[in-house]
């Protein structure tokens, strides 16, 4: 009361009766704190804006911008005027309890939101700065931002009604197990893409810069940007397409991460061949084919190995009785051995070329591996300039291509035959 009563004394001698315990004199005092802590405020932010003018000149890169766009150390110097108003409190509304609960409520809601909205800008800060970093592609950052968010909003909420309500924030949270049944049938939808979105997350099934196929909502893209309830998919043809996060954990879909991270990107692809130009090697093929200089160690061990093989054999110089190079068996060795030299293939992984069964549409030699380097146009590059080798090199080994017949072989057969007659 000794504060009130100089205050009452300073008043009545400028000719302003005032009684030291009416409530006129409390509502003057507060007036005269909210207005110390409004120019503690003015005080603060001027004080923040020159630590940011030197922060400015000292630190570069999204850190800077990041404290400069939120604005972090203005919200920061906002708590001055909070802690000012909560010091000066007790000693201007004490002799009036009305008065001084009522305010103190207020005050509690004023440092709540200041205090939010303090951290809401760190983290929004903290976000821009790793958004880019190698650290977004293996952790949600965007969906643990979010996360972060809601609880923040939820504590909030429920300090400030143990505030307004004067009960112990327990007493709450105790009541909130009767509510769950009726928001779970509210909100289904919402909690369904909520709790999808924390399972994409903590099981990193998808992060920013995956490709992702989901031919249920026809995305087939990069992932842009994975929220709580979300995943933004921006596909090759530069659209974008937002899918649910429940439906993306509830159904199937393709994520091509293991193919980025593995370095290899895989090539499978036949030749279909003219099953009547399949023939054994005679001596000229093998003179031209012996020229080659990939043909050559198979040929050698080849030649071993057939030479051993068809010694035990009666009569081995009938080709029914003895063991034999093919054309198409020499070309399946080539194209590994191609494969194997050929500086874009990756060494490591699967590397086979295979004979598939045959079809009326002919039969197909399969080339079956991996590019070292995972990039689209690279990829398309590698696997084109494969298959231009390959079908070029055919002939050398007697061996045709099968093909439906096209407008001009029946113009050309439709030739010969009228020369025939």
């Amino acid at each position: 009361m000794v504060l009130q009563q100089q205050f009452s004394q300073w008043l009545t001698g400028l000719g302003i009766p005032v009684s030291a315990d009416g409530p006129l004199l409390a509502l003057l005092l507060v007036s005269v704190l909210m207005v110390v802590a409004w120019l503690s405020q003015r005080i603060s932010l001027a004080i923040a804006s020159g630590l940011m003018t030197k922060l400015s000149l000292r630190l570069t890169g999204p850190w800077q911008r990041g404290l400069k766009k939120y604005r972090v150390l203005h919200k920061a110097a906002r708590l001055v005027p909070v802690v000012v108003f909560g010091w000066g409190l007790p000693l201007t509304a004490q002799p009036w309890p009305w008065l001084h609960q009522q305010t103190d409520k207020l005050l509690q809601l004023w440092l709540l939101v200041v205090v939010a909205m303090l951290l809401f800008s760190v983290l929004d800060t903290a976000f821009d700065a790793l958004v880019n970093h190698s650290l977004s592609r293996r952790l949600p950052l965007q969906s643990m931002v979010q996360l972060s968010k809601l609880f923040l909003v939820l504590i909030c909420l429920i300090l400030a009604l143990s505030a307004l309500m004067g009960r112990s924030p327990l007493y709450l949270l105790s009541g909130l197990g009767v509510a769950t049944g009726l928001l779970l049938l509210i909100f289904r939808d919402t909690i369904l893409g909520f709790v999808a979105g924390i399972q994409l997350s903590i099981n990193g099934m998808v992060s920013r810069g995956d490709w992702v196929q989901i031919d249920q909502f026809g995305a087939d893209g990069d992932v842009i940007e994975v929220s709580l309830t979300t995943v933004k998919v921006q596909n090759w043809d530069k659209t974008i397409t937002m899918v649910p996060a429940y439906a993306m954990v509830s159904n199937a879909f393709r994520n091509w991460r293991g193919m980025s991270e593995s370095g290899g990107r895989r090539i499978k692809r036949s030749l279909l061949l003219d099953q009547h130009s399949v023939a054994f090697v005679d001596e000229k093929l093998l003179v031209r084919l012996a020229e080659i200089n990939l043909l050559k160690p198979y040929l050698d061990s080849k030649h071993v190995e057939l030479d051993l093989a068809n010694a035990a054999l009666p009569n081995p110089q009938q080709l029914t009785n003895g063991r034999r190079l093919t054309n198409i068996g020499c070309l399946r060795a080539y194209l590994v051995a191609y494969l194997k030299h050929h500086p874009m293939v990756h060494q490591q992984l699967t590397l086979l070329v295979r004979q598939l069964a045959p079809s009326a549409e002919g039969l197909p030699i399969e080339i079956y591996c991996f590019s070292n380097d995972t990039r689209w146009e690279q990829y398309e590059d590698l696997q084109a300039d494969i298959f231009d080798h390959a079908l070029a090199i055919l002939p050398q080994f007697e061996l045709r291509t099968m093909q439906q017949p096209t407008g001009a072989d029946m113009r050309q057969l439709t030739r010969a035959n009228v020369a025939v007659d």
